[in-house]
């Protein structure tokens, strides 16, 4: 039995393993508060809150199969951060991924870095009492077994660690960073009675969510995976980058070695719950009426940058719109556009990266038919889905044994595009909306006072 824990920005979800079968499962949520403009903060001490309670529910579904549980291992949330002192305690609220301190044009924006430098710059005394910056995972690996680490995939994501596209002098200091282990790294030991589990049951670090979606989608440099959850992300493995790297992405470490050339937008899911807020209707109605929109959305074009817009554009001052609204327009049309246009934003990514695939691996979202019909059709190419999901859990597990990804998850369908001839057209509408709207020149950088 292997228990794997996802540890995502709005949910964490522990998921209990029988060799290649999902026993049980049990979530949490995870909030995000808005203290000011630009800011997004978690409670780290949460984090942990919601692993006891995603345990609880996995165990009274599980039964007896919990107390079996021979190896823990971890999925994991990027470029979340808390500085926290020598023996684990957090100082202050966790800083977001999300978050726009320390914004600036480019492909570093939003970087841990860049938010480790506006937090020396504004907040001396918080950093001056740090003695590491830790992801979500690690903090809630920390009190699992006791010892302090990282991984390479959070290390290279954070920017902090000099690496391609986010080396730019800014905050970099890995000093900051606890230990980075391999990503299949046997950490430690379980060490506290809290989650139930075996005293002395190793825990594995695991890696980035994305990196677990790459193992869990078998995707490859010509079937990327994309990934859809509260933003979207395009992930390409490679064994060696290309030189100079693509203009709009960045590079990140595999789990397992090799290179991730990463596309990850600013809002997904985020936005489609934007537009449920705006409208009245929940997330699942406007999908639901999206799908009876016709292609095109009536119309009405969308600008998916809720947040500022990121990969491959990277203009954070940009802001979300829609174009074409009408009287008659409604929730479906309005999900519909903003669906379509963050599958555009999938595709620019894919072209940045200088790839043509010959299918999607699907990752988060390949059960929802609206998103798998829309994004094959802007993308022109078949998706390719398999039976579990929950595309991190699978990672997480697959990190912690050896079992083969065709049994674990196998492919159970491929979504053939019925809607490419119609959006190669829209492209052009819609990429002609984008560049109208990215023309105005880039304000001056996102600042927060106080």
């Amino acid at each position: 039995m292997i228990l794997t824990l996802d540890l995502g920005t709005t949910r964490t979800k522990a998921v209990l393993w029988d060799g290649g079968r999902m026993v049980a499962s049990g979530d949490a949520t995870v909030a995000t508060v808005h203290p000011g403009p630009g800011r997004a903060e978690q409670d780290p001490h949460e984090w942990w809150a919601s692993v006891v309670e995603a345990c609880a529910t996995l165990r009274a579904g599980a039964g007896h199969a919990y107390g079996a549980v021979e190896a823990v291992g971890f999925a994991a949330a990027r470029q979340t951060f808390v500085p926290v002192t020598a023996d684990g305690t957090p100082l202050g609220p966790a800083i977001a991924w999300s978050d726009r301190r320390g914004d600036h044009a480019g492909a570093g924006a939003g970087s841990v870095a860049s938010k480790v430098a506006w937090l020396r710059a504004h907040e001396p005394e918080r950093m001056s009492a740090a003695r590491w910056i830790v992801a979500p995972r690690d903090l809630v690996a920390w009190r699992l077994t006791g010892v302090a680490a990282t991984d390479v995939t959070l290390a290279s994501a954070a920017g902090l660690r000099a690496s391609p596209r986010l080396d730019q002098g800014e905050g970099l200091d890995d000093s900051l960073l606890p230990p980075v282990l391999a990503s299949d790294a046997v950490m430690g030991a379980v060490a506290t009675s809290e989650l139930g589990l075996r005293l002395g049951t190793p825990v594995v670090i695991g890696a980035g969510d994305r990196q677990c979606e790459v193992l869990a989608t078998g995707a490859s440099p010509t079937t990327p995976m994309v990934s859809w959850g509260t933003t979207a992300n395009v992930s390409i493995p490679l064994d060696v980058l290309p030189d100079p790297l693509p203009d709009g992405l960045l590079a990140t470490r595999g789990a397992r070695g090799g290179w991730l050339l990463e596309g990850g937008l600013s809002a997904a899911g985020a936005l489609v719950a934007w537009v449920a807020g705006l409208t009245g209707a929940s997330v699942a109605e406007c999908m639901a009426q999206a799908a009876l929109s016709p292609p095109g959305a009536r119309g009405v074009i969308a600008l998916p940058w809720l947040g500022g817009a990121r990969a491959p554009w990277w203009r954070p001052d940009a802001g979300a719109g829609f174009l074409g609204l009408g009287p008659a327009h409604g929730a479906g049309d309005l999900t519909r556009a903003a669906v379509e246009a963050v599958a555009a934003d999938i595709a620019r990514c894919l072209e940045a990266g200088g790839t043509a695939p010959v299918a999607l691996m699907l990752a988060g979202g390949a059960a929802d038919p609206t998103w798998v019909d829309i994004l094959t059709g802007v993308v022109g190419v078949p998706g390719v889905r398999r039976r579990c999901a929950d595309s991190a859990s699978v990672g997480a597990a697959l990190l912690v044994t050896d079992i083969d990804l065709g049994d674990i998850n196998p492919v159970v369908d491929e979504v053939v595009p019925t809607l490419a001839g119609y959006y190669r057209s829209w492209r052009r509408v819609s990429d002609a909306a984008a560049g109208a709207a990215l023309a105005v020149p880039p304000a001056p950088a996102f600042t927060v006072s106080g």
